[in-house]
């Protein structure tokens, strides 16, 4: 959920410039994950990623290569990344039944034109993260992946996650939180 006062579409992109899209509306959630899974796949200390329907993404200039790499539930993470200079622009976990990449996107907040637009609604995995992060009491600390939705999330938001689970195929597993 961004803050108020952005104005959608917001606009990012691959560091090359070859991949760039919209995110339309605000995502459903941004969650700043700690967990060792992702300071691995990402090189960095925590992964900030927001949850948005593929719909409600628009892909403005050049597709990109989806490759899919090991997580650590095993069903594997598949990765959009840049053709060319192959940074990661969203992603999306999979499961061992069902390829949830036509619903919902895992975009990196990083690769938005302005980041500062979408700070995360809640910390995960707190219990793995780097012991020289402080972590502000003003958003919700999670020491795994596990939290109730409705403390998180607003009512929009899980409104339209309920939309994206009664897709056909669609499983709660990826939703709301990411399976590593």
């Amino acid at each position: 959920m961004a803050p108020q006062g952005v104005a959608f579409p917001i606009e990012g992109g691959c560091d090359c410039g070859e991949v760039r899209y919209a995110m339309m509306t605000e995502p459903m959630i941004v969650h700043c994950c700690h967990c060792r899974w992702c300071q691995r796949e990402t090189g960095a200390s925590f992964a900030l990623n927001a949850m948005i329907e593929t719909d409600r993404l628009k892909l403005l200039k050049k597709e990109p290569e989806w490759i899919t790499v090991p997580s650590e539930s095993g069903a594997g993470q598949s990765i959009a990344r840049c053709p060319r200079c192959k940074i990661a622009v969203w992603s999306v976990y999979l499961n061992n039944t069902t390829n949830v990449k036509e619903r919902i996107r895992i975009v990196r907040v990083g690769t938005l034109d302005n980041p500062d637009v979408l700070p995360p609604n809640a910390h995960i995995w707190a219990s793995e993260k780097q012991p020289w992060i402080i972590l502000s009491d003003k958003v919700p600390i999670y020491q795994d992946e596990r939290y109730n939705a409705e403390d998180v999330w607003s009512k929009e938001s899980l409104e339209r996650r309920r939309g994206a689970e009664a897709s056909e195929g669609a499983t709660q597993q990826h939703l709301p939180n990411q399976t590593h």
